[in-house]
């Protein structure tokens, strides 16, 4: 690392603040590598079966991860799977919902939120965000319930939760469930709930980049037995499950290997363990940045409403190009020369995906959008969700800084390097324009 900041930008021919990049992130210890090792040795790498008894719910591994992830969260059922994307998947289907319905869900957030609509045959229906949370906005939810709404699908972004009691509350005028797609902000709280286990179903992700990880893994997370057993079904193969499973009597249903193996249960149950010292970790140097950046004209760093504790899986600034006199595209390059790389926006909105623009998810067939048994209009227009586009095509940039097990060093340098590129935000404009 370079430690000189002062002087030109790096941009105009200056020292960058950082000669080399900040290696990736590795939160990996010795429990993880002892859990592995005791499975390699011991076996077996996956314990289930497909079919009906003991072992459709898995191994040993599976089921301790599961019964420490409902304990820590405070649920009835924790349901592991490979993915997050499986788990989303599992929590619509977990809901009969399918041909004919439709979800409303947010347009930013990755594409799975509402993909894993599609995959069950439902329609996904967008609505806008809160321009300070970015999360949904009760108000444009209401605006988006029609006679096919089942659901609504929220996602708590960026590492916070988003309005549940105004969320529950239209879910319970309107007779709707809630699913949570809470990936990005383990052990969030709303008004002292963890946030993924207030509305029907919940879902959180192990994916490598998440806050803690197996590298991949999801785990749905309900209150509700017959939802859990839905959930289950579908990651084992159901259809060849239910004849044989005492008691059972809700009807076919169909299911593919969303199986979590016991290695990945080993190393998640290790992560789970050290989840609180990760948030608390960045959460540390998130505040510590947001003290660094406060009072910088035309930069605001996040917001957290009252009732919300944030974990920060993306430190989100929204830029004022007039008061920062320099353009999101300018800024962003000038911190690219200096070692820290900024995303400009998040993910594009969701709706912006040619699958919606086409309405096309099933080869070149138009279903779920346009058949006989739907009569739904969903709006897929750019343009159709001011907040979400402003948002993202000119006013956020988005780091992911200060993931473990970086330090108060690198933050002080980036807070330095941005400061440099804005104090010569004239002879940066004139250099570019």
């Amino acid at each position: 690392m370079n430690t000189e900041t002062q002087g030109k930008p790096a941009l105009l021919g200056g020292a960058p603040a950082l000669r080399e990049p900040l290696p990736p992130p590795h939160n990996v210890g010795e429990e993880e590598v002892a859990a592995t090792a005791r499975v390699l040795r011991g076996g077996p790498l996956s314990g289930f079966v497909g079919v009906a008894g003991d072992k459709f719910y898995g191994g040993a591994e599976v089921r301790r991860f599961e019964a420490r992830f409902a304990q820590y969260f405070g649920v009835k059922h924790a349901v592991s799977f490979n993915s997050g994307t499986t788990a989303l998947h599992a929590t619509v289907a977990a809901l009969g919902i399918g041909p004919g319905d439709e979800v409303i869900v947010p347009p930013y957030t990755m594409a799975a939120s509402a993909v894993c609509v599609v995959m069950n045959g439902a329609v996904p229906v967008f609505a806008d965000i809160d321009p300070r949370t970015f999360c949904l906005d009760p108000k444009s939810i209401r605006e988006k319930i029609t006679k096919y709404t089942k659901a609504i699908l929220v996602v708590h972004l960026f590492g916070q939760s988003a309005d549940m009691d105004a969320i529950m509350a239209i879910a319970k005028e309107h007779n709707l469930k809630v699913i949570e797609d809470n990936a990005q902000s383990p052990a969030a709280t709303y008004k002292g709930r963890y946030a993924g286990t207030i509305g029907d179903v919940g879902m959180f992700s192990f994916n490598v980049n998440k806050v803690a990880q197996c590298g991949e893994g999801g785990v749905l997370v309900t209150n509700d037995d017959s939802y859990a057993l839905r959930a289950q079904l579908l990651r084992n193969h159901g259809e060849s499950v239910v004849d044989d499973l005492p008691g059972y009597d809700a009807g076919p249903i169909f299911g593919s290997n969303y199986r979590m193996t016991e290695l990945e249960a080993a190393v998640a149950y290790e992560q789970l363990e050290k989840l609180e010292r990760f948030n608390a970790h960045k959460v540390g140097l998130c505040e510590y940045l947001t003290a660094q950046l406060a009072g910088i004209p035309g930069v605001a760093t996040p917001y957290i409403p009252e009732g919300n504790t944030h974990v920060y899986f993306n430190y989100a600034l929204l830029l004022n190009e007039e008061q920062l006199g320099l353009s999101r595209d300018l800024l962003c390059k000038a911190m690219a020369a200096e070692g820290f790389p900024l995303g400009k926006g998040y993910v594009k909105p969701v709706y912006h995906l040619r699958m919606f623009q086409e309405r096309k998810a099933f080869n070149q067939t138009h279903f779920p959008f346009e058949y006989d048994g739907y009569g739904g209009t969903p709006d897929y227009t750019k343009g159709s969700l001011p907040v979400v586009e402003r948002l993202h095509f000119t006013e956020l940039v988005a780091t992911q800084l200060c993931q473990y097990p970086r330090t108060k060093e690198t933050v002080d340098l980036f807070a330095a390097a941005l400061k440099k590129v804005l104090a010569h935000a004239d002879k940066l404009r004139a250099a570019h324009s």
